[in-house]
């Protein structure tokens, strides 16, 4: 079969309602809760496609044994609905997080998706996150989900607050809860209630609790072939209702609201002492140098982001000098990835404070050693190209038959050779 010895994460879980989620001890459910239990293993497509296989088997022997013939509805429909209702915990597995990056194994599969928007692509003009210069598997990159009816996502909103969209391949059903950005400090809260890390943590909500708290959501079932665009930073959980397989990745609109959206949360992952998947400050240089921007709010927030983060290698330039230590110009790589530090995890932009061949940002590096012993300081950036870029980002004049959604044309021969794909 198709790339059959592929890498599959697989998620060990209850199988159960998806209005309920229980605490289940020896097969019963003891009580309700917030904690959604799903442990982590790995396999392959083969095995995990296998195992998809024989579940539907299982229980296709189930309801003819039920119903005491053998002429019920066909096999396309059985698949697509699954069970009628759940009505004993039974362990599942979900093959979540199949990278399909890679053009030689998935040239097609990603070739199809060329025929979607621009809006809605991979990789776009129009996309924040084709400027990114890397991948980040799963965000500008795709992943496909293999799924057994009950198989859940727990709640979240997607790296960064980004738009995220997922595509069912079908043949079954799934069921989405999808609650807007507005209320995520309502689920933090709760969770914090609960004892459970909201950024982190596996959580699936209560839907009395959702009524208790007032908290609106939609409710509805993704069919085959249809494609969920989750808006930034809104918040959501999926149930399978058959058996199915979903593709899914983000994209990161050229709108004022999707960039503070993601800074926000790029700032609040900082206090939490949780890494930012989306290196903000690169991410906005890379911006301003390649980008054409039609959206005044946007250019202000990121020429807010340019000066700040162009002071403060300033500030940290200047007082290496005083202490005499030397900075080395390093510059960047082709394809290189953003840096982040060892220690706290937090990106780490142009200046690079290394010990054994190891990152660390200023505050983790002088908490190791107050005069840097052991550290060398790299620069991957002159400060004066910096300038320069800062002092050239500027509003772009939309086209006179411009249109908000397509008209992102870059010209691509400017481009560095690892944002060509545009």
């Amino acid at each position: 079969g198709i790339n059959a010895e592929y890498g599959v994460e697989v998620r060990t879980q209850w199988q159960q309602s998806p209005d309920e989620n229980w605490d289940v001890q020896n097969g019963q459910g003891r009580k309700k809760q917030w904690l959604c239990e799903s442990t982590r293993s790995h396999s392959t497509i083969a095995k995990y496609a296998q195992y998809q296989a024989s579940t539907f088997r299982e229980f296709l022997q189930e309801e003819q044994d039920r119903s005491g013939n053998d002429k019920h509805e066909d096999l396309a429909s059985v698949k697509r609905r699954g069970p009628k209702r759940f009505t004993n915990f039974k362990m599942i597995q979900f093959g979540t997080n199949v990278d399909l990056s890679d053009k030689k194994k998935w040239g097609p599969q990603i070739a199809e998706l060329e025929k979607l928007p621009p809006f809605c692509r991979v990789k776009s003009s129009s996309n924040m996150l084709s400027y990114m210069g890397h991948k980040i598997l799963g965000m500008n990159t795709i992943q496909l989900y293999m799924k057994v009816p009950g198989s859940r996502t727990p709640g979240h909103q997607e790296n960064n607050n980004m738009s995220a969209l997922n595509l069912n391949i079908g043949p079954g059903d799934c069921e989405w809860f999808v609650v807007p950005q507005e209320y995520w400090g309502v689920f933090h809260e709760i969770c914090e209630r609960n004892k459970i890390n909201y950024l982190t943590g596996s959580w699936w909500p209560l839907i009395e609790d959702l009524h208790k708290e007032n908290i609106p959501f939609y409710r509805f079932f993704q069919r085959p072939e249809d494609l969920v665009w989750i808006n930034a930073g809104a918040i959501h959980w999926v149930q399978a209702k058959g058996w199915c397989n979903n593709i899914a990745w983000n994209t990161g609109p050229m709108t004022h609201a999707q960039y503070v959206k993601a800074y926000e949360r790029y700032e609040w992952n900082k206090l939490k002492g949780v890494k930012s998947i989306v290196p903000m400050n690169h991410l906005s240089w890379n911006l301003a140098r390649y980008a054409k921007i039609y959206d005044a709010g946007l250019v202000k927030e990121i020429r807010h982001c340019l000066e700040g983060t162009l002071s403060k290698c300033k500030a940290i330039k200047e007082k290496l000098q005083k202490e005499g230590k030397e900075v080395q110009f390093h510059g960047r790589e082709k394809d290189e990835w953003t840096h982040y530090c060892e220690i706290c995890e937090v990106e780490v932009f142009n200046i690079l404070f290394v010990e054994n061949r190891k990152v660390h940002c200023e505050n983790c590096a002088r908490s190791s050693s107050k005069t840097l012993d052991g550290f060398v300081v790299l620069e991957e950036y002159k400060i004066e190209e910096l300038e320069s870029w800062l002092q050239s980002f500027k509003l772009a004049d939309r086209p006179a038959n411009g249109n908000e959604l397509e008209d992102y044309s870059v010209d691509i021969a400017k481009l560095p050779p690892s944002l060509r794909y545009l």
